[in-house]
């Protein structure tokens, strides 16, 4: 008799003890497990609007001047060759073109960014004559032949022969002025332009005929423009 009662008292424990078992709620894996938040959805791209934000302060105002490396106009970028601007923007980043400001910005930018803000600006090109619209004459005339800026830029100055040369004509004189110079530049750490090319040619000149051959240039008409950003205008 004791023995029956014990196995029926055993059958009954066990009983109860998976009933209780199979209503209770699963256990988490571990604490850490049940607390730990969920992952992160990965971060967009970034639109070409924010691409573009940081380019819009200074090269979407009109009139806007830059004071270094000394007072001057900054330079149209709206209708400029795509492959030009990327050009220059992987030259500050590298260092090629010492600028701070440009560096710093053009750093910040992955190779994707710089095309694709080179295409935006691009796209805004206005309609250029396709001959000189007016000729040099006297000096200007003689410094331009010697120059022989056409060779490289085009018959028009907006039609450069390799696209990662610049449209020069109508370009703000004085930045085509402050940037011919800084191809004579040596040896300073936070100024110059690192092109044998265009170094060879502006160290043909003295600053003043620099200063002539950019008014002159500076003068025709082009396809560059300041393409104002609505918060601007």
């Amino acid at each position: 008799m004791n023995k029956l009662l014990t196995t029926l008292f055993a059958l009954g424990v066990a009983f109860a003890t998976g009933a209780a078992s199979a209503q209770a709620p699963a256990a988490p894996a571990s604490a850490s497990a049940a607390q730990a938040p969920a992952a992160a959805a990965p971060a967009g791209a970034k639109s070409i609007d924010a691409k573009v934000a940081m380019c819009m302060g200074c090269h979407s105002i009109v009139g806007y001047q830059a004071s270094f490396p000394e007072v001057h106009h900054v330079p149209m970028i709206s209708g400029q060759g795509a492959k030009y601007i990327a050009a220059a923007l992987t030259a500050y980043k590298n260092g090629d073109r010492k600028h701070p400001t440009m560096r710093a910005i053009a750093g910040s930018l992955s190779e994707q960014d710089i095309n694709d803000v080179a295409a935006f600006y691009a796209a805004q090109a206005k309609q250029g004559s396709d001959t000189l619209s007016r000729q040099a004459s006297g000096k200007t005339a003689e410094l331009f032949q010697k120059g022989n800026c056409v060779s490289c830029h085009g018959a028009n100055l907006s039609k450069p022969i390799d696209p990662s040369y610049p449209k020069i004509a109508g370009q703000h004189a004085d930045y085509l002025f402050v940037a011919l110079k800084q191809y004579k530049a040596e040896n300073n750490a936070v100024v110059g332009r690192s092109n044998g090319v265009m170094g060879a040619i502006a160290k043909q000149f003295s600053n003043a005929e620099l200063k002539d051959l950019a008014k002159y240039v500076g003068s025709l008409d082009g396809e560059l423009t300041v393409h104002p950003e609505a918060r601007f205008r």
